[in-house]
């Protein structure tokens, strides 16, 4: 792939063989060099500058605030074997009391974020914001409702119940840009009726089923169109709250669009020029997903015949 996606592209060493040590991890928390990211209610902490960067803070912040965090999850390693943490500060009443641990940062809204750090930041941070999202959803066993533990530097959860270990979930996508010569095709959900936004087909992948049979049997339910030759694209993890985005082309072998009224509010073919006025905010009634999508990229990447 020649193009890296926001929320792609972590740097971070993850440390596979370090997170099977759990005291090695509770020493690693408490080294002088030791850098955490917080979270508030999946908020990002933000160094605001003219280069927007994560905000990352030192270990003092744990002895002030003992019982204010929850969730510590280890990130990784840099190059220098810097270890890097995540943690939920949801818990301190007062978020405003992290900020003076650092100058001139705030917590901000994670897509926020991602449009103005860098690429490689915007990695760690899907890396971590995911991570935090699962530990607050799965504090309690599945198999016999007993709260778990945390292990592997937060990679998995523990039952000393009943044993069963828990691992972190990412759900696939697939995100298609369907198109047929010189056209292509393009939807509207139910959720932005009331808008004008467009953007490519898309749903959940379903178990035993491979990526081509996803992106022909998601096509065929919101458009009802048929679909001949799937071409992957590229894909992006998207933390809201932990989907891999599967990006492809998908060429149609029929023409009449009938939409699925349960789930879209239209669907409809446009043209090559219409596409390209849309990527330049220029169609009248028509608004495309901005570069943080892999949406976005999919579009340009047919309207232009490139790979990006």
């Amino acid at each position: 792939m020649s193009y890296t996606h926001i929320f792609a592209g972590n740097p971070l060493d993850r440390g596979d063989v370090e997170r099977r040590d759990e005291q090695l991890l509770r020493d690693m928390v408490w080294q002088d060099n030791a850098k955490f990211l917080p979270f508030h209610k999946l908020n990002p902490l933000i160094l605001k500058k003219q280069q927007a960067e994560l905000a990352w803070i030192n270990n003092e912040f744990l002895k002030e605030f003992p019982g204010g965090t929850s969730n510590r999850t280890f990130l990784g390693f840099d190059t220098e074997r810097t270890p890097y943490f995540a943690v939920d500060v949801s818990r301190i009443e007062n978020p405003s009391d992290i900020l003076k641990f650092a100058e001139q940062v705030d917590f901000e809204d994670g897509r926020s974020a991602a449009a103005s750090i860098t690429n490689e930041q915007s990695g760690i941070l899907a890396q971590a914001r995911s991570n935090l999202n699962w530990h607050i959803q799965n504090r309690f066993c599945s198999v016999c409702g007993t709260e778990s533990e945390s292990q592997r530097g937060g990679l998995m959860r523990e039952c000393h119940s009943c044993k069963t270990q828990h691992f972190p979930r990412t759900d696939p996508v697939a995100i298609m840009l369907v198109y047929k010569g010189e056209q292509c095709v393009m939807g509207q959900t139910l959720a932005r009726s009331n808008s004008t936004f467009y953007s490519c087909l898309a749903g959940f992948m379903d178990q035993g089923e491979s990526i081509e049979e996803g992106v022909r049997r998601e096509v065929r339910e919101e458009s009802g169109l048929e679909v001949g030759k799937v071409t992957y694209h590229s894909s992006q993890p998207w933390p809201f709250p932990s989907s891999l985005m599967i990006g492809c082309h998908a060429e149609a072998i029929s023409d009449e669009i009938t939409s699925d009224p349960g789930e879209m509010s239209d669907v409809r073919w446009f043209t090559k020029e219409d596409v390209k006025l849309a990527l330049e905010d220029k169609l009248d009634g028509v608004n495309i997903p901005g570069p943080i999508a892999i949406a976005h990229h999919l579009i340009k990447a047919w309207a232009y015949e490139t790979n990006k």
